[in-house]
């Protein structure tokens, strides 16, 4: 039973899950999205974003806690500089992974692990149906009701 343990060991020591965890999120901060296996993007995920919610707060003390975790002064200053303001209105979720089959040599199960403010695609398509409209099928029953009673005929009194 696996009672109490809370993080994928991913099959390492912890000095080797830390480094691989460290560059693979170097990785992503640099490039933006990056394809890994599913247990290692879900395991980079839990790793990347409280990096991130510290990240939107510009201090001394904070940059120094993140530096302690990428090793990396190219991606600290990138995650502070160009992520950060960037998600600063996101109250969390920074990351998504998305499925994308299965490795050829072993069958392992692929994702893709990428910040969701810089997928472009997906901005695109969030901005066009924020445009459509959902309410059609309430203004045509509008319509139907106001169409009878626009169409009935007056009567005229019949002279005699």
């Amino acid at each position: 039973m696996r009672h109490n343990k809370a993080i994928n060991h991913l099959g390492r020591q912890s000095g080797h899950r830390k480094a691989l965890l460290a560059n693979m999120a170097n990785s992503l901060i640099m490039h933006k999205r990056i394809t890994t296996t599913v247990a290692k993007a879900k395991a980079l995920r839990s790793y990347v974003e409280p990096l991130v919610t510290k990240s939107k707060d510009d201090t001394t003390h904070n940059r120094r806690i993140v530096f302690s975790y990428l090793k990396n002064k190219e991606a600290v200053s990138e995650l502070f500089r160009v992520i950060a303001p960037k998600v600063a209105d996101r109250p969390g979720g920074y990351t998504r992974v998305l499925h994308v089959g299965f490795r050829q040599g072993d069958a392992a199960e692929m994702a893709l692990i990428e910040f969701v403010d810089f997928n472009e695609a997906a901005l695109a398509s969030e901005v066009k149906s924020a445009k459509k409209t959902t309410r059609r099928s309430r203004a045509k029953k509008a319509e139907t009701v106001e169409a009878p009673a626009v169409e009935t005929p007056v009567e005229e009194p019949k002279a005699e």
